[in-house]
C-alpha cells in the first residue's frame, strides 16, 4: 500500500530558496526503525512523520528524523509540518492556531492566512553558563573575525546552540569555518553547533545568518528556524530596548546556493515566534516498508 508524501520549501519567498523537507502523512502505523531509514534515504536535512495526536487539545502529532537520528523539535519541519497538515486538510486552525504535539511538548502556530505565513512559537530559551574551555574554542573559531555588539552565548530552547555575532555582513558571508572544529565544539558541548548573525542596516532583511550544525552532521543548513528563534531571545534579553526587540527579518542561505526569508515576532513577554512561506514542491505517494 501506498501513503501521501509531500516534498516542501520551507521559509522561502519563491520556490527554491528555502531548505528542502520531506513530509510523511498518516504515519501511524510506521515504527520507528522504518521511520529513520527513510529519512537516511531521503538525505534531506530533515524529515517528518504526521500522526494522529494523542493529547485531547493538539491537531496532530508529529516525529522529527535528521539522516541520523530523531529530535525532539526543529523549526522549518515544525512550519513546513503545519503546511503539510493544512494542504491536506488533516485539521483545522482553532481561533487562528494550529497546536503541534511533539518531543517539545505543545507547540502553538500561527495561521496567517492573509499573507500565507505560518509561525511556530520558539521553546523558551534560556542561556546557559558556557564552560570556559568551550567558550575560549569559540573565540578560537573566530579568530581574525570582526567582532559584533554582543559576546557569544550558549543558549537552549529545544535545542542547543552556540551563537555570535560578527559585525560586518560581507566578513560573515565569505567566512570559511573550520567545520571540523566546530563538530568538536558541538560533541563536546552537546549541542549542535554554531550559529552567527551579522546586523545589516539599510536592506530588506535587518540580519544575515549563518548555522552550521555540525553536531547532527550537517555542515550548513539552509534555513534554521530553531537556531533563528534562540537568536531572537538571546537578543530580546540582552537589548530589551534595542531596535530587534520586537522582531525583524533574516536572510540566511545565500551561501550555499539558498535565499531563505525567515520572520521573527517577538512579543511583550519575549515569547518568539519564528515563520515564513512554505512551497509544496512535490506531492506523491510512497511505497516503503512501514516495520
Amino acid at each position: 500500500m501506498s501513503i501521501e508524501y509531500l516534498q516542501l520549501d520551507v521559509f522561502s519567498e519563491t520556490p527554491g530558496g528555502g531548505n528542502p523537507l520531506g513530509v510523511v502523512l498518516r504515519a501511524d502505523d510506521w515504527d520507528g526503525a522504518a521511520m529513520q531509514r527513510f529519512a537516511a534515504w531521503t538525505g534531506l536535512v530533515e524529515t517528518t512523520f504526521v500522526l494522529a495526536p494523542t493529547e485531547p487539545s493538539a491537531s496532530y502529532r508529529l516525529r522529527i528524523f535528521t539522516p541520523r537520528r530523531e529530535i525532539p523539535f526543529a523549526g522549518h519541519p515544525t512550519v513546513g509540518s503545519a503546511h503539510a497538515v493544512l494542504e491536506c486538510g488533516l485539521a483545522l486552525p482553532r481561533e487562528g492556531l494550529l497546536i503541534q504535539q511533539c518531543a517539545a511538548g505543545l507547540l502553538p502556530i500561527r495561521v496567517d492566512a492573509k499573507d500565507s505565513r505560518l509561525f511556530v512559537q520558539a521553546p523558551r530559551a534560556s542561556v546557559l553558563p558556557p564552560p570556559p574551555p568551550l567558550l575560549a574554542d569559540v573565540d578560537g573559531l573566530l579568530e581574525g573575525m570582526p567582532r559584533g555588539a554582543l559576546p557569544p552565548a550558549f543558549v537552549e530552547g529545544g535545542r542547543r546552540w552556540w551563537i555570535a555575532e560578527i559585525g560586518d555582513e560581507a566578513a560573515l558571508r565569505s567566512w570559511q569555518p573550520d567545520h571540523a572544529a566546530i563538530a568538536a565544539l558541538a560533541h563536546a558541548s552537546d549541542s549542535l553547533g554554531l550559529c552567527v548573525f551579522a546586523r545589516v542596516p539599510d536592506a530588506p532583511y535587518q540580519l544575515v545568518v549563518r548555522a552550521f550544525p555540525a553536531g547532527v552532521g550537517i555542515v550548513e543548513d539552509p534555513a534554521s528556524g530553531a537556531a533563528n528563534g534562540l537568536i531572537a531571545a538571546w537578543l530580546a534579553e540582552a537589548e530589551p530596548d534595542g531596535p530587534l526587540a520586537r522582531g525583524y527579518r533574516v536572510s540566511q542561505g545565500r551561501e550555499i546556493g539558498h535565499d531563505a526569508t525567515i520572520d521573527i515576532h517577538i512579543e511583550a513577554d519575549r515569547e518568539v515566534w519564528v515563520g515564513g512561506r512554505t512551497h509544496t514542491i512535490v506531492a506523491g505517494r510512497l511505497r516503503w516498508p512501514r516495520g
